[in-house]
């Protein structure tokens, strides 16, 4: 029996007439009969009575009839669902995120989610990059975001970049080489070391910049005294005390960018991380769009 042939059933019950429900159904009366003879044929039982120009369920079709109607409301609701998750309205989205997007990324995310598309369930966890790609190979997670650089190249991973994201040396206002750099229009690595550094865990790529830029007491693992994944911390750290963050830019925009000299021309390259031959989760078009509208540079910063 097909889902046609329900429908066919259900149009004939509600109207008791082969004529009627052909022609709601835009067919022949010869082809709803057919289909109705070919279930019945089926199903090794008459599911009508046929009274002259009427028809009437037989106690065997009342009971067809009421399974009829869950069948197709079932499959109603199916398609719905699908082409819900389709549009990214409904499912489930499992989204890991590296320091800097999820310092920069969760809350606008989130709150996309629950103002534009409540029927989706995400769930969002933080952690390492190798945490995360571990969790992605083990089917916990949909998709990550994290720094590209990061992310060690494997033939079972899929990497989309989505933006670009320039990073700094910030302090707080009135640090004291935030007054120097007003002063003089130019800040050394070697002024910096002065004071704590913070920053997160920085990938191999942006530690070649630094040693190219400062030489090689830049090194994060020389350099850097206050380290951890979350970035907001290490902002409100920097807020509250004298040590310099390297981040990106945009991360700390309470902060006083220093000029550095030599320039620090380092960025992040963000991207969007799935599993090859994996089917999208759903929403990851909302991903991608919040991404794209997020982690971006805002325009010129005013340094110190």
């Amino acid at each position: 029996m097909t889902l046609v042939q329900l429908k066919h059933l259900i149009a004939l019950a509600e109207s008791g007439s082969f004529s009627r429900s052909a022609e709601v159904l835009c067919l022949t009366q010869p082809a709803l009969s057919r289909s109705i003879r070919a279930l019945e044929d089926e199903l090794g039982q008459s599911l009508f009575d046929r009274l002259g120009r009427h028809s009437e369920l037989t106690p065997f079709g009342r009971e067809v009839l009421a399974r009829a109607r869950q069948v197709v409301l079932d499959a109603d609701e199916l398609l719905d669902s699908g082409r819900r998750m389709g549009a990214g309205e409904a499912g489930v989205l499992r989204i890991g995120l590296g320091s800097g997007p999820g310092a920069m990324l969760m809350t606008p995310l989130l709150m996309t989610v629950a103002e534009r598309h409540p029927g989706l369930h995400v769930d969002i966890s933080r952690a390492t990059t190798a945490l995360l790609v571990q969790a992605l190979r083990e089917r916990l997670l949909d998709a990550l975001i994290v720094d590209a650089r990061s992310l060690v190249p494997a033939p079972d991973l899929c990497l989309d970049t989505v933006s670009e994201m320039r990073g700094a040396f910030m302090c707080r206002h009135g640090h004291p080489l935030a007054e120097q750099g007003a002063h003089t229009g130019r800040v050394t690595f070697a002024e910096v070391q002065r004071f704590p550094i913070a920053s997160t865990p920085l990938s191999d790529e942006v530690a070649r910049v630094l040693m190219e830029r400062y030489g090689p007491q830049a090194h994060p693992a020389q350099c850097v005294t206050l380290r951890c994944e979350e970035i907001p911390s290490l902002v409100e750290v920097a807020r509250c005390s004298d040590a310099v963050l390297i981040a990106i830019r945009a991360a700390g925009p309470q902060l006083a960018e220093l000029p550095m000299q030599p320039p620090l021309a380092a960025s992040a390259r963000f991207g969007l991380v799935t599993l090859a031959g994996r089917t999208p989760a759903p929403g990851l078009a909302i991903v991608r769009e919040r991404m794209q509208a997020t982690l971006r540079d805002a325009g010129p910063i005013l340094r110190v």
